[in-house]
């Protein structure tokens, strides 16, 4: 795999700094004043500050469900997945946008989703599926 780089605004480094790394367990890399680097399942993510920024609205439609464009977040084996699940529920101060559910059930592509807030309003999904195949599956 050859990881992919992201930066995303975020209005607050400290409340980003434990909610990437406490919360979703990613290691922390370099950092400055205004932004810091997160492994995100391998992927380098870097939060910059942005103090005025708007959460993304639920404008996208997937499996008649709507979902907030834009988003981020990481494809994951099933146990991996559930493994994320089961910490995020135990949380009691995660911004749920779409709580644990399976989408295309029985179907190519079948997979497990999720959807959260990270504290500065930004929308992350992450997904589940059985197998890597299955990612592009139609």
């Amino acid at each position: 795999m050859t990881p992919f780089h992201l930066a995303f605004p975020v209005r607050d480094l400290d409340e980003t700094r434990a909610f990437y790394g406490e919360i979703l367990g990613c290691a922390i890399g370099r950092s400055s004043e205004t932004w810091v680097d997160f492994d995100l399942f391998g992927h380098q993510m870097s939060a910059h500050l942005r103090p005025t920024l708007a959460a993304a609205d639920a404008d996208g439609k997937v499996d008649g469900k709507l979902v907030p464009i834009p988003h981020f977040g990481a494809v994951l084996l099933m146990d991996d997945w559930k493994k994320l699940a089961e910490r995020l529920e135990a949380e009691p101060g995660i911004d749920w946008l779409e709580r644990p559910m399976v989408r295309f059930a029985g179907e190519p592509g079948e997979q497990a989703t999720l959807f959260i807030r990270d504290p500065s309003g930004n929308a992350l999904e992450f997904k589940g599926f059985a197998s890597l195949e299955q990612v592009f599956a139609h």
